[in-house]
């Protein structure tokens, strides 16, 4: 969890407030490469997605192209810091009911656009969200988080996966549309998903894990089994992206939260390629859509995130900003990056850390 801000190889003389992760504020800096809206019919398809000067000011620096500003946005489930999101949770308390009930992510994906009017919306769901669409059955404890009953960790449970069923996802598919005719192209909407890796600590560990043995074990001990499962993951997430862009978003967040948790030439071996192939397959069909991509922990990873061929890597708090910029070059839009913690100081110092 981080502030963000994306920068321009240029150099933007400037840089607005952002809110990254859970509840921060995101600004966008590129490379050198309010009032509630009215319903209107919409037409959109990956292919029809090419640049234009109508695109919103966050898809243009995601794609390198010069801005006025950077713009900011709030970044994953943003309404968990508000007041009125709290207050909607006690009505409706479970977060799958929540995530999963299209008038319920509209209501709250729309909700930091509504009072603060950022330069992007994205989608109120969860990395976990699609699992069930493939073949992997989840929960939702109150305290553990995350419960997955049956782990993939041999050849055995890799015969519960299946293809992805989109239709599954209708949920997702009808709010992006939604959110889409909301804001217009007055703010970009995005949708994201989780990287493979990331996705499959989950699925092996059963759930919510600070040491990640058993997934890490299986390199070693499993490895044919664990790719199975990342391709697996990778061609699902590649088509998820697709059915996100064809519903409505303009630009996508890959985050490989967990990526960090592996050393540098491990996430060389066992996430960047299917990221990689994640981003070649969404190209193909969805070459103008802005990918995004975020890793906790990423200070020693950002010239190997560059190698994945993402539009714009997200910084987190422990990266300096010009440092970031410096090892990545200037045909690359990066996005970040105060520490969250800063939100408990007072405003003069919260502003400083932002300038």
């Amino acid at each position: 969890m981080s502030f963000s801000s994306l920068t321009s190889a240029l150099g933007s003389s400037s840089v607005q407030l952002g809110f990254h992760s859970n509840f921060l504020t995101e600004a966008l800096h590129p490379s050198s490469k309010r009032k509630k809206l009215a319903f209107r019919k919409f037409t959109v398809s990956c292919s029809s997605s090419s640049s234009s000067s109508s695109d919103p000011l966050l898809v243009k620096a995601a794609k390198g192209h010069p801005v006025s500003r950077p713009p900011a946005w709030m970044m994953r489930q943003a309404g968990r810091y508000m007041a009125v999101y709290r207050k909607l949770a006690e009505k409706h308390p479970s977060f799958r009911e929540r995530s999963e009930t299209t008038d319920l992510i509209v209501q709250i994906s729309l909700q930091p656009w509504e009072a603060f009017h950022p330069d992007g919306v994205i989608i109120f769901s969860d990395i976990l969200t699609p699992l069930p669409a493939f073949g992997v059955p989840f929960d939702i404890e109150e305290v553990r988080g995350p419960v997955i009953q049956s782990p993939i960790r041999s050849e055995e449970g890799l015969k519960a996966l299946h293809h992805i069923d989109l239709e599954k996802l209708q949920f997702v598919g009808d709010s992006l549309k939604i959110l889409r005719k909301e804001v217009g192209e007055h703010a970009a909407v995005l949708g994201f998903v989780g990287a493979p890796w990331t996705i499959a600590t989950y699925i092996v560990e059963g759930g919510t894990t600070r040491t990640y043995t058993t997934i890490k074990s299986m390199c070693h001990t499993a490895p044919h089994v664990l790719r199975t499962l990342l391709s697996h993951l990778t061609q699902a997430i590649a088509d998820y992206i697709i059915y996100q862009v064809e519903s409505g978003a303009h630009c996508i967040q890959i985050f490989d939260s967990w990526g960090g948790q592996l050393p540098p030439h491990m996430w060389e071996q066992w996430s960047e390629p299917y990221i990689r192939e994640i981003v070649s397959l969404v190209r193909t069909k969805c070459p103008e859509t802005p990918i995004v991509l975020y890793i906790n922990g990423n200070g020693g990873f950002l010239e190997r995130m560059k190698g994945t061929g993402v539009d714009v890597i997200g910084l987190d708090w422990t990266v300096d900003m010009a440092d970031g910029r410096k090892r990545l070059g200037n045909d690359i839009s990066v996005q970040g990056n105060v520490d969250p913690a800063c939100l408990f100081s007072p405003l003069p110092a919260l502003t400083d850390e932002i300038q």
